[in-house]
């Protein structure tokens, strides 16, 4: 086989991002159209430290540069060269030496070095975000860098509007807290400098608008990890960046800085970056913010894949379902199964909305894909099937899955048979404890009703509410002819109820007439079976087993 195709064919991609406050590496294989992380490598370089007042980069910044390269250049080895891509951004721009540094950068890793524009910097960081996270509508990205902030309104992978700011956590860090001194005129100065800048250009986004807004930089990635830390939504608000401006000015100075969950790599740079945030929560309006699932190294690599395979954006389709395809056929689930199970979730979750008041922003959607993901770990034994489903999504990386909702993933999972364990549904953010509650109750049903695995075999059913207890109504004379999934349901409304979830099963007569209730009798059920199984009407009379699962009394 010719060389030029063994490249073309080769699985693996590289990019590098020489940024002005850290270099980082990204490494991936492209397997059966999902997209592995084989290698991560990140290393503070400071690189817009070394900048003097005339821009011109110190040789000790350009040495701590090169050296972090000799580390590079090893991986890329083994990748073509069509498959790699290193790209420069701020301080390499302003730098007047800049060309002494790529060409020696590029005698090291054997590739070439491109020092990317603002605005291509900016294009490339949407993308990196469209690929990596899932959303509709509007769209708007933030990135604080070490020396440029980039704003990006999108929607899709289409860009509306960007631009590229001349201030970053690096620059902002030497010019307001050089003195190392937290004090609040030292934060206010930073945010009202940077809030200047902004202000030029606020007016065009807010006319757009968007309906989401997240960051993809390290700043906001350290924000979420020190309100996680806190115990708090993964959500970032104006309130909880004053209260952390606060605490950093309680430390006094950048040497006596300690907030829980702040690494110590993001302690130099941490308030310079609080403060630039401030100033863009303030002059853009935004109310909350979460984390993106990648930014320009990934957006460098997706473009590179789509380019290789004569794609464009958009044939990647939206992030987190590309995950679940993934997943499905990594796991080797079975995608009709779950379509019916998702199915009759989303139908319980619409006849139950009004009475629960749930909200569809995360709720709705991480139920439609704990309904698909169901017999995820199934793939590794049946007994503890939903812990390690559970086990699997929080250590395998989601792209287009936040956080917040890989947690609320997998608490409904952990919950989808056997008993209800509360821990996990109290340790996700994503949605209040009591609706995580609810789902957990409308995913176990569905499981129920979907037991036949086949086309037609769901009944015609009805979920209400009355007086607090959650009812399900199903057609007269349903129960006593489908013993099993009779008797699944019977078990899960003992268990429901008794765990403190009220919870009834009723039957009607002309059920599409929807006209009166009968409380079903346990009674006549375990008559018509004891005619034909003595045995199995005296293990559900005495409440113990019924189905294959045992409940444990509460």
């Amino acid at each position: 086989m010719a060389e030029d195709e063994t490249s073309r064919q080769s699985p693996l991609f590289a990019s590098i991002d020489l940024g002005s406050n850290s270099f980082h590496m990204l490494v991936v294989r492209q397997v059966h159209g999902a997209i592995r992380v084989v290698s991560k490598v990140k290393r503070k370089i400071r690189l817009a430290s070394g900048l003097d007042a005339s821009n011109t980069l110190s040789r000790e910044a350009m040495e701590r540069g090169w050296d972090c390269l000799r580390l590079f250049s090893e991986q890329l080895q083994d990748i073509p060269s069509e498959n790699i891509r290193i790209v420069g951004t701020a301080t390499l721009r302003l730098a007047t030496n800049s060309s002494t540094f790529v060409r020696i950068a590029e005698e090291i890793l054997g590739h070439k070095v491109e020092v990317i524009s603002g605005l291509e910097e900016a294009q490339t960081i949407y993308q990196g975000v469209s690929w990596t996270s899932s959303g509709s509508g509007n769209r708007l990205v933030l990135d604080i860098g070490g020396a440029s902030t980039e704003v990006i309104l999108g929607e899709g992978v289409d860009v509306k509007l960007m631009n590229s700011m001349p201030l970053g956590c690096v620059t902002w860090l030497n010019r307001f807290f050089a003195d190392r001194l937290l004090t609040e005129s030292a934060f206010d100065e930073a945010v009202a400098e940077a809030g200047r800048i902004f202000s030029g250009i606020a007016g065009e986004y807010i006319k757009i608008g968007w309906g989401m807004c997240v960051g993809a930089s390290g700043t906001v990635q350290a924000l979420q990890e020190i309100i996680i830390a806190q115990g708090k939504s993964e959500t970032v608000t104006l309130d909880k960046l004053y209260e952390l401006k606060a605490r950093a000015i309680s430390c006094g100075s950048l040497d006596s800085l300690v907030i829980d969950g702040l690494e110590a790599d993001r302690l130099a740079v941490f308030p310079s970056g609080l403060a630039i945030l401030i100033a863009l929560f303030e002059t853009f309006r935004i109310r909350e913010l979460v984390m993106a699932g990648g930014a320009l190294r990934e957006g460098l690599v997706y473009s590179m894949i789509a380019a290789s395979n004569q794609l464009t954006g958009g044939a990647f389709g939206d992030a987190q379902l590309r995950t679940v395809e993934s997943m499905i056929s990594r796991y080797q689930l079975d995608p009709e199964q779950g379509r019916r199970v998702e199915a009759v979730c989303m139908k319980i979750y619409e006849q139950l909305r009004a009475y629960w008041q749930l909200d569809d922003q995360y709720g709705r959607m991480i139920l439609s894909r704990a309904a698909v993901l169901y017999e995820l770990g199934l793939c590794i034994e049946y007994k503890r099937a939903p812990q390690h489903a559970a086990y699997i999504v929080e250590n395998i990386d989601m792209p287009g899955f936040t956080l917040a909702q890989k947690l609320l993933l997998s608490a409904l999972l952990s919950n989808q048979r056997d008993e209800i364990r509360l821990e996990p549904l109290r340790r996700q953010h994503a949605v209040p404890f009591e609706e995580a509650c609810h789902l957990v109750r409308i995913l176990r049903f569905a499981i129920i009703m979907c037991i036949r695995r086949t086309e037609g075999t769901i009944p015609k059913f009805t979920f209400t509410v009355q007086d607090g207890a959650l009812k399900l109504v199903l057609p007269e004379g349903w129960l006593a002819s489908h013993y099993l999934r009779g008797a699944e349901l019977e078990n899960e409304v003992k268990l429901q109820t008794r765990f403190g979830w009220p919870s009834e099963i009723m039957e009607l007569k002309h059920y599409d007439a929807r006209m009166e209730l009968l409380p079903f009798q346990n009674s006549a059920r375990i008559r018509q079976a004891s005619e034909k199984n003595p045995d199995s009407a005296a293990r559900e009379k005495g409440g113990e087993q019924d189905g294959g699962r045992m409940y444990p009394d509460f």
